[in-house]
């Protein structure tokens, strides 16, 4: 198998669409874990390529159960990997990640300071645009 980097930040915004589940082995029914014995994890994620309407789901496996993600948030991927794989003729990529992280939420708009107003054009004196 060919491990190939991708480059995230060439990427627009991730997306949860599918969250986190053990990655379980449809034969067995065992729930499949790396070298170190971590569980393997799997999130669906949505990705938006940047300047287009075009979004793309792929699932990304993650060693650990990522924490506090739920679907509809916005995510960091770091260390993602596309691993080309063929098993019984059959041919596929499957993507791996060190870790996916929700994006820290952004503060709120402040209101304007007071005393100023908020409405456009408007002077003192209730006048509009001259």
């Amino acid at each position: 198998m060919q491990n190939i980097p991708v480059d995230v930040s060439r990427l627009g915004s991730l997306m949860v669409v599918v969250p986190p589940e053990p990655r379980v082995n449809q034969d067995t029914g065992e729930v499949r874990k790396d070298r170190e014995g971590n569980v393997i994890y799997v999130v669906g994620l949505s990705v938006r390529q940047k300047a287009t309407r075009r979004a793309d789901v792929i699932e990304v496996a993650t060693p650990g159960e990522p924490a506090g993600l739920e679907e509809g948030m916005r995510v960091h991927v770091n260390d993602l990997v596309a691993v080309a794989w063929e098993i019984d003729g059959r041919k596929g990529t499957s993507f791996r990640a060190s870790t996916v992280t929700p994006v820290a939420m952004s503060a709120a708009p402040s209101a304007p300071p007071s005393g100023t107003s908020a409405g456009r054009g408007k002077t003192a004196s209730g006048g509009g645009d001259q």
